[in-house]
């Protein structure tokens, strides 16, 4: 079976143009949404031995973990910011699934 990325660069530039554009005009506030958006972007190019990779993550379901971490960094003066990439990345592969 086959593995590839069938997305091209212009798409990953206009998706993370637009992800930085919300992320910033919400104050950080719909970034949950933003980043939702780019997984599903890149998941829907995504075809790992012959299936496609789905995600189904939503900014809603993001949310209370993003504001969850958003107090922690506060309380810890910013330690706890060394977890945010591995829990988020934990949050996405939780939520991401081959097609059957």
């Amino acid at each position: 079976m086959e593995s590839k990325f069938t997305g091209g660069l212009l798409g990953l530039i206009g998706i993370s143009i637009l992800q930085g554009l919300i992320i910033c005009f919400t104050l950080g506030i719909a970034a949950p949404w933003a980043i939702c958006m780019k997984e599903s972007w890149i998941a829907k190019h995504t075809i790992i031995d012959g299936h496609q990779v789905i995600f189904d993550g939503t900014g809603g379901q993001l949310f209370g973990n993003y504001i969850k971490w958003f107090l922690l960094c506060i309380v810890t003066i910013g330690i706890y910011s060394l977890w945010l990439g591995i829990n988020m990345k934990k949050w996405v592969v939780k939520h991401t699934h081959l097609a059957a």
